[in-house]
């Protein structure tokens, strides 16, 4: 398989990304889950 600079880069953006909106998505679930519990 070819691997470009820009194949590399999209990886790397779209891992990024990902782990980016995971990390918000857990922040405001074990938010939700304090206010919940109070």
């Amino acid at each position: 398989m070819y691997i470009d600079e820009a194949v590399i880069a999209g990886v790397i953006t779209v891992g990024l990304m990902v782990a980016f909106l995971g990390g918000v998505g857990l922040f405001i679930w074990r938010d939700a889950h304090k206010k919940k519990n109070q």
